[in-house]
């Protein structure tokens, strides 16, 4: 019995595509960590362009929590283990998170490969859910001026970023555990190499609930520590956290993500690099405090066993 999963179109063809590759490279470094990809290909009867990603079926518990030990000791292993082909950041194909595609060239630096990554989630976000001045402005200066603050300098004194393989769209609706073992295991990956902290920022989402428990970020931060500057972790964290937030509001038109995008913004340059025509902070409507949840929709590829 296999798992399957269908999809129409262009965006289709990304998305299965994508996932097969990352699902490769997962299962290469840590094989019983991700169901075994067999195939992706194209359906040759007529009508719209469907696609298909074939895999091993894996009789998994989608509804329990995995044990924040347990999980973040692979999902760190996963991340030590991995090696970027090229020694760079990127993926060898376009790779996805829901139907939005990340842009994922490749790139020596770390900070040059976020800002385009963020830059482009965001690009999708204003086309879809329109303008809004004060946005546009945060969004503006956080890549001018706050990326290159945080990200470059990870690397001072000369300090190394590796390029881990990270799953991409890491939260508690693509992990399951093992019915037989009881292990954890990772599905719907939409892949690249990116530094290891990264698979970290969307657990501060509020489509998050499992994961934003502190057990899961403090065992991770057990066996992979934060990078230096160590306390400069939280705001790296808040700054990766974009990424996942506006690729959501893009992707949910009229979701609160976009407002909590915009706030962490706000913190971020009022913090590294103020300037005129963005608001101040607001704690009182930031999800890390106030606990603040939502009731992820699903995504559109349909999933068939």
């Amino acid at each position: 019995m296999w798992g399957r999963s269908i999809a129409f179109g262009e965006t289709g063809r990304i998305m299965l595509g994508g996932e097969f590759e990352s699902s490769k490279v997962i299962h290469s470094t840590m094989p019983d960590f991700i169901p075994t990809p067999i195939s992706f290909g194209k359906f040759t009867a007529p009508g719209p362009a469907t696609y298909f990603y074939l895999s091993e079926y894996v009789d998994m518990d989608v509804a329990t929590a995995p044990d924040p030990a347990e999980f973040a000791r692979r999902l760190a292993q996963l991340h030590k283990a991995s090696q970027s082909p090229q020694g760079k950041f990127g993926f060898h194909v376009p790779t996805c998170d829901g139907d939005r595609p990340h842009v994922v060239d490749w790139r020596d630096s770390w900070a040059v490969f976020f800002r385009e990554l963020f830059l482009g989630v965001c690009e999708l976000d204003i086309r879809r859910n329109g303008r809004w001045p004060e946005y546009e402005r945060a969004i503006h200066q956080v890549a001018r001026q706050v990326i290159p603050r945080l990200l470059d300098s990870l690397q001072e004194g000369g300090r190394p970023v590796k390029p881990c393989i990270i799953h991409g769209d890491l939260w508690e609706g693509n992990v399951g555990i093992r019915s037989q073992s009881g292990r954890s295991i990772l599905f719907d990956a939409g892949s690249f190499y990116g530094h290891n902290e990264m698979e970290l920022g969307a657990w501060r989402c509020e489509y998050t609930s499992l994961f934003r428990a502190s057990e899961y970020t403090e065992a991770y931060l057990q066996h992979y520590p934060p990078a230096e500057p160590a306390h400069e972790f939280d705001d790296r964290n808040r700054l990766y956290s974009l990424k996942g937030a506006i690729n959501y509001s893009a992707g949910h038109p009229g979701s609160e993500l976009r407002r909590t995008a915009y706030n962490n913004m706000c913190y971020l340059c009022e913090k590294y690099a103020p300037r005129k025509g963005i608001d101040k902070y607001d704690p009182s409507i930031d999800p890390s405090l106030t606990g603040a949840r939502i009731v992820p929709h699903q995504d559109t590829a349909e999933d068939l066993i």
